[in-house]
């Protein structure tokens, strides 16, 4: 019956991994979380008019909304 308690203890190995490796991604998921939360938006509400030279506004692109 000696040769029985090494599954056993293979099998509680692997769960321990599994249990660990399952708390560090929450823990990765949770962080992330908490660091989209404090980002401010990439870009303001409203777009940025820029001027030429002459003073003339400059024509809006799709990547200014």
């Amino acid at each position: 019956m000696a040769g029985n308690s090494r599954p056993t203890f293979t099998k509680r190995l692997k769960e321990r991994a599994r249990q660990e490796k399952q708390a560090e991604k929450a823990q990765r998921k949770a962080q992330r979380k908490l660091e989209k939360d404090s980002q401010p938006a990439e870009k303001p509400a409203s777009p940025v008019i820029a001027y030429d030279e002459d003073g003339q506004p400059l024509p809006l692109s799709f990547h200014d909304f």
